[in-house]
């Protein structure tokens, strides 16, 4: 009898599930950005746009008229999602361009590249990411979620902030992730090498993009360019590969997870969206604002310089003093 109970009650679940499925997945969604603005003659560059949430929004911004850079690591996915914007939306200008945000050499000739060819960026969109990797190092040392994630795109950023500063009004949005409220800095093993949990790192990586955005809004005040973050939710991609627990939930919980079109929405909102002209410094979710725990003020913070400086020595990278710069202006209290 017991036996009998639980299948009828398995049943019963599976059979609510596909009746109503499609309407949860509809809630689950979170929307469509409802702004008719249109992007004729800008630019907009958007990192890891080959697949996933960065695919759909670079369909979407040409759509809306732009000239759009998928700048990706993988040139031969990048061409063919380049081919298939372009057959959608009929809008040649999608233009591929190789960039490994794991290697600091590879930055600094994307960006150098960019600033020559390219008169204006209206649009930068920081987009890629790694998640819940196996512990691995970029070119440069760092460990790879927090170089990939963190210091590859505020590297990019910053090298090409004067041409967006003559682009503006401009607009950068960085993809985070609700993941930063379990994150914190750990400054004493910044590349965790004494200890690695790729959820914490992940968290952490995340952490840094919501810090980095408040802080970089601070400092281009008055400049007519602004920086948001944004969480694009629980999206089906490939971003949780790396994770089979992640990849099982994902499976299990298909009709609360969002298809990458969805998951775009509120990336394309900040990128577009007529209300938001002078905002900056915000975290966005499912085109809200969100509030983030203020770590900046602890002292934590306050000791920042101290640790970074000591890690760097310690660990006698190959790169310039720029990086460092990026490095100090996320975490750097006013």
């Amino acid at each position: 009898m017991p036996v009998l109970f639980t299948i009828i009650g398995i049943s019963a679940i599976a059979a609510l599930l596909a009746a109503f499925g499609p309407y949860i997945r509809r809630c689950a969604g979170g929307g469509v950005c409802k702004s008719d603005a249109r992007l004729d003659g800008k630019t907009a560059l958007i990192t890891g746009a080959n697949t996933g949430i960065g695919k759909e929004t670079a369909r979407e911004l040409s759509q809306r008229g732009a000239r759009v850079i998928i700048a990706c690591r993988d040139l031969t996915k990048a061409e063919a999602a380049a081919d298939e914007i372009q057959r959608d939306t009929g809008n040649k200008q999608v233009i591929v361009r190789e960039l490994d945000l794991a290697n600091t050499e590879s930055v600094h000739q994307f960006a150098e590249n960019v600033i020559k060819e390219e008169k204006l960026i209206s649009i930068l969109i920081n987009n890629a990411g790694v998640m819940m990797c196996p512990y691995t190092k970029t070119t440069d040392g760092f460990e790879m979620q927090f170089g990939v994630n963190h210091l590859g795109h505020f590297l990019l950023t910053y090298l090409l902030l004067d041409l967006m500063k003559r682009s503006a009004p401009a607009r950068i949005i960085n993809v985070s992730s609700f993941a930063h409220v379990f994150g914190r800095i750990n400054f004493k093993d910044l590349q965790s090498e004494e200890s690695y949990d790729e959820g914490l790192a992940y968290c952490q990586s995340k952490l840094a993009n919501v810090l980095f955005t408040r802080e970089l809004a601070k400092r281009l005040k008055g400049t007519k360019v602004t920086v948001n973050s944004v969480h694009p939710g629980c999206v089906k991609s490939e971003l949780n590969r790396h994770s089979f627990v992640m990849s099982l939930a994902w499976k299990i919980l298909t009709f609360l997870i969002k298809t990458p079109k969805q998951g775009a929405q509120t990336s394309i909102y900040c990128a577009v969206a007529e209300e938001l002209q002078d905002i900056s410094g915000t975290h966005f979710s499912l085109f809200r604002y969100c509030i983030c725990f203020n770590f900046t003020r602890s002292k934590l913070f306050q000791e920042t310089i101290f640790h970074l400086k000591l890690i760097f020595q310690q660990q006698n990278h190959n790169f310039d003093s720029r990086l460092l710069y990026i490095v100090y202006i996320w975490i750097s209290p006013q």
